[in-house]
């Protein structure tokens, strides 16, 4: 059985239960049987299983334990994530990093309290659009503010945007503790959490696409349950989580941000590649920033009012002038690399599917099979449209070797 929040794994011999982390667009969470029966039924044993387009890494999460893997992402966000399921944390104790993170927060929290203790406001009391448009309006400001203490970023940036100021202060002193564990396993599931919170606190819909004005005492009051909402509980909750799920016997992980084509020429021969590649007409970065902004913490040069990195990515597959060109090199490296393909896309993408299909058929020719499968999936728009779920067909163009003796 799968919900919103997890990811069910089911095997010949264990069941596991893996944390969701992130609100993902597009997630295929709630086809990752579909997808991992496909993945088993073409792999050579001993072989790599490498996830192209590893966004919120749900995959990653499925295999940690049957297949050694690569997962690669051009969002440094997406290598955090993968790094976190592939972790052993059973010898972490959450009482004592609880007690550890927390006082070291503090301290930086204080600073705040004692500094800039008018902009820590009780959203319950808000009652009129006046008040809360005055309140956000006062912490927006704070982006021309020149701060004397570390860790401000998102004080500075996204007080009064998708988090308050007070939750601001949070994710940076969050931001802060994280430091102090670099170098050991428990960093990735730290920073991972941070991003938990960002998800499930933004007054957004679950991305960061653009924050509400609140224009509304409808719209003021659902924006309020957000505001309300505490970041360390949300934090230490999801952190414990991923201590008493992420145990041993795990394969090995390496994580890499390339392009597709660049991790394409580094992948062994006769590795299993699946490839989910962007298929909506809007750029992931402009939906997830926020969090490269967290991984990163570089004080980045933002734009608009969705206050965007300036250098975030963009997709050729997001384009209709480049998405075609953009598979052609997919199916080419996939070739050069002598491996195989299982290319997950939706019905209703940029490119249509019959297309992809004559395109795998006309590059998949000497050693390959090309198959088909299809299977129905509610596709989340994260509030995008008016219907948050969409239905589609979701397909798996599946390029396979035709005897093994391809792989080399």
């Amino acid at each position: 059985m799968k919900n919103a929040n997890n990811i069910t794994i089911k095997s010949n011999t264990e069941k596991t239960t893996i944390p969701a982390i992130i609100k993902y667009m597009g997630s295929k969470k709630p086809i990752i049987d579909f997808i991992i029966s496909s993945i088993d039924d073409i792999h050579i044993s001993g072989a790599v299983v490498c996830d192209l387009f590893s966004g919120s890494c749900s995959i990653s999460a499925a295999l940690r334990k049957k297949y050694d893997f690569i997962s690669n992402d051009i969002q440094e966000y997406s290598n955090i994530l993968a790094q976190t399921y592939f972790s052993d944390l059973s010898k972490y104790d959450l009482l004592s990093l609880e007690k550890e993170i927390k006082s070291t927060a503090e301290i930086h929290v204080k600073y705040f309290e004692d500094n800039y203790k008018d902009f820590f406001y009780d959203y319950s009391l808000i009652n009129n659009i006046d008040d809360y448009q005055r309140i956000e309006l006062k912490q927006r400001k704070l982006e021309k503010e020149k701060f004397d203490i570390d860790y401000h970023l998102f004080v500075k940036h996204y007080s009064g945007t998708y988090w308050s100021f007070e939750q601001c202060v949070w994710l940076d002193a969050l931001r802060k503790c994280a430091e102090n564990y670099k170098g050991q396993k428990i960093y990735y599931a730290i920073i991972s959490s941070i991003m938990h919170c960002m998800s499930y606190t933004t007054q957004s819909t679950g991305h960061f696409a653009q924050y509400r004005d609140g224009n509304s005492i409808d719209a003021i009051n659902n924006i309020i349950i957000y505001r309300l909402k505490n970041i360390f509980e949300i934090f230490l909750k999801k952190l414990g989580e991923l201590i008493i799920t992420l145990d041993n016997h795990l394969k090995t992980v390496n994580t890499t941000t390339l392009t597709f084509t660049e991790c394409l020429k580094k992948v062994p021969n006769g590795s299993t590649i699946y490839a989910d590649p962007p298929y909506a007409p809007v750029h992931y970065s402009r939906f997830y920033h926020a969090l490269e902004t967290l991984v990163r913490y570089d004080y980045p040069e933002l734009e608009f009012k969705g206050r965007y990195r300036s250098d975030r990515h963009q997709s050729p597959f997001s384009q209709k002038t480049k998405a075609i060109q953009a598979f052609k090199e997919l199916f080419e490296g996939i070739i050069s690399a002598k491996s195989q393909m299982i290319l997950s896309y939706s019905g209703s993408g940029v490119v249509p599917i019959d297309t992809i299909i004559l395109l795998a058929e006309k590059h998949f020719l000497d050693g390959y099979n090309i198959e088909i499968k299809e299977v129905d999936h509610k596709h989340s728009t994260m509030g995008r449209f008016e219907d948050q779920n969409r239905d589609v067909i979701e397909y798996l163009v599946i390029a396979k070797f035709s005897n093994y003796e391809c792989a080399n």
